[in-house]
């Protein structure tokens, strides 16, 4: 298991961005996969991007290929989320993930620690 903590979230108008963190404690950081979900009112958590543990290779939602990019830091234990041209749609609670397998994944129970959660607002 390992503890994660987001940060970045908050109020922004459509079309403006967010950089979001997730900040995560342990030594093997750099052997698990990460990954960032969001979940909307009334709506099922879903995925919107992944990377590897050596940063490598990324996968995306096709509902933000283009506009987010998922980085990681394995000298800061801490994973990004850049989002670009945000839209109303994208309001959700954005949570981190990470999964001990390097195998790719995209399922809520695929990755077995969570964080808290940081709330996105986008106004339209």
């Amino acid at each position: 298991q390992v503890h994660l903590v987001e940060s970045g979230g908050g109020l922004v108008q459509a079309g403006g961005s967010l950089r979001l963190s997730c900040a995560a404690s342990g030594r093997t950081f750099r052997t698990y996969t990460m990954g960032w979900f969001r979940q909307a009112p009334g709506k099922e958590r879903e995925f919107v991007a992944s990377i590897s543990g050596s940063g490598g290779n990324t996968a995306y939602a096709d509902s933000v290929k283009g506009r987010f990019t998922i980085s990681r830091d394995n000298t800061k234990n801490t994973v990004y989320l850049q989002m670009y041209s945000l839209k109303a749609e994208d309001t959700a609670e954005y949570y981190c993930a990470a999964r001990m397998s390097g195998a790719a994944a995209q399922r809520v129970a695929d990755f077995g620690s969570w964080g808290q959660g940081t709330q996105v607002t986008v106004s339209s």
